[in-house]
């Protein structure tokens, strides 16, 4: 299920800086949301990691950053301070957000089908269109310089 040309679900979640967090707030600005399967596990925490490197030249260019998981903020904020993340991770416990961006349902983990978050991302336009989304991303450690070799071939707002 893509959404890439289409306006993005809304939301509205808990983050890890303790505020509530919707789409809206950050109408006008790029926002990357990655969603992953869980805090403080090998492949998430490559992810995540990866975005840190490159968060300065993400706020350089004026983006948002975001990681959602269902997680809970105790967990989120251990994993912060475990790898020093300079970003908000937002919890989706009842995976409702992450069901509307089709980052959770049926996948095969180990040979067995199973219901779970689906490692994907999107990254929405300052005009809350989906501009680019990774349904299902490959290879987690890779994915933040994906990410953003695709914001560095946008045109500045």
């Amino acid at each position: 299920m893509s959404l890439e040309g289409k306006k993005a679900p809304d939301f509205l979640l808990e983050g890890s800086d303790g505020k509530q967090h919707c789409l809206d707030q950050y109408a006008g600005k790029t926002v990357v949301i990655y969603f992953y399967p869980k805090d403080n596990t090998p492949g998430c925490t490559k992810e995540a990691c990866g975005f840190r490197d490159n968060y300065k030249e993400l706020m350089d260019k004026g983006t948002v950053l975001f990681g959602v998981s269902k997680d809970g903020i105790a967990a989120h904020n251990k994993f912060i301070t475990n790898y020093r993340l300079p970003f908000v991770l937002l919890s989706d416990p009842d995976t409702t957000v992450m069901q509307a961006y089709g980052a959770f349902g049926e996948k095969v983990m180990y040979g067995k089908k199973t219901n779970g978050a689906i490692r994907s991302t999107v990254i929405i336009g300052p005009d809350g269109i989906v501009k680019k989304q990774w349904v299902k991303v490959a290879k987690a450690e890779q994915h933040p310089d994906q990410v953003l070799e695709y914001l560095r071939g946008l045109k500045p707002a």
